[in-house]
């Protein structure tokens, strides 16, 4: 099988592409300009492997939760090139993509958290799955760090950038933290080795049927709201 994948919605932009040879990809993680960078990595990431898009069986399209703008961009290149290729398309979000880097390395559960800005994560709890890799033990969330919580007691592990945002997060019973899953951002790696499960399982969509997953409809905090997280904040620092 042969799946593209494509993420942008983080400070990382990743491509990478699935064959039976394996897996070739191109990651970098830069503050902003993803539109200008990820159809150059789709073109050298499908150069390298010497595949063409017409010869694809699918893309797995990063669907977010992420920054509003770069989850748009993933989600419209994605539609671009299936549309172009009449290729179907799969849904992988972040947080399930980082899930899987820890689970690569033994974990059976993990909770993934993501910056959201605004002082609150994007988060989610996953389990190892022997037929899917990860599965999702409830819907994915956004809010403040405290309300963060386990799905079920111990055994979790943590990853992804929400950790180095708000460190009180690696203090959660049952929870263990490497310091380097801390600064983990997602891969479209990982994502490229889900969409193939669920293509291979059929589920395939229409590219017209692709939607961003943004978890919150609001992009920026009133002055109020920014004013009332800075005194929070300071009088955090204080105490």
């Amino acid at each position: 099988m042969r799946v593209l994948a494509l993420d942008t919605a983080t400070e990382a932009c990743s491509v990478a592409l699935l064959t039976d040879n394996g897996l070739v990809g191109q990651f970098a993680e830069v503050e902003r300009g993803h539109a200008e960078q990820i159809l150059g990595m789709v073109h050298a990431v499908l150069a390298e492997a010497e595949v063409s898009l017409s010869m694809l069986d699918g893309i797995a399209a990063s669907v977010g939760p992420g920054a509003f703008t770069g989850v748009r961009i993933s989600v419209a290149v994605a539609q671009g090139l299936a549309f172009g290729a009449s290729l179907p398309v799969v849904p992988i979000t972040t947080l399930e993509a980082l899930a899987l880097q820890v689970m690569d390395a033994g974990a059976q559960h993990a909770l993934a958290c993501l910056d959201a800005r605004m002082g609150e994560v994007y988060w989610g709890c996953f389990a190892a799955d022997t037929s899917r890799i990860v599965v999702a033990c409830g819907a994915l969330q956004v809010g403040p760090a405290a309300q963060v919580r386990l799905a079920g007691v111990g055994g979790y592990h943590g990853i992804g950038r929400g950790f180095a945002a708000y460190p009180q997060l690696a203090a959660l019973p049952g929870l263990e933290l490497d310091p380097r899953d801390a600064r983990a951002l997602p891969n479209a790696r990982d994502m490229a080795r889900l969409g193939a499960i669920r293509l291979l399982a059929g589920e395939g969509m229409d590219p017209a049927d692709l939607l961003p997953q943004y978890l919150r409809d609001k992009v920026a905090l009133t002055e109020a709201e920014r004013a009332a997280l800075e005194r929070a904040a300071a009088a955090h620092g204080a105490a």
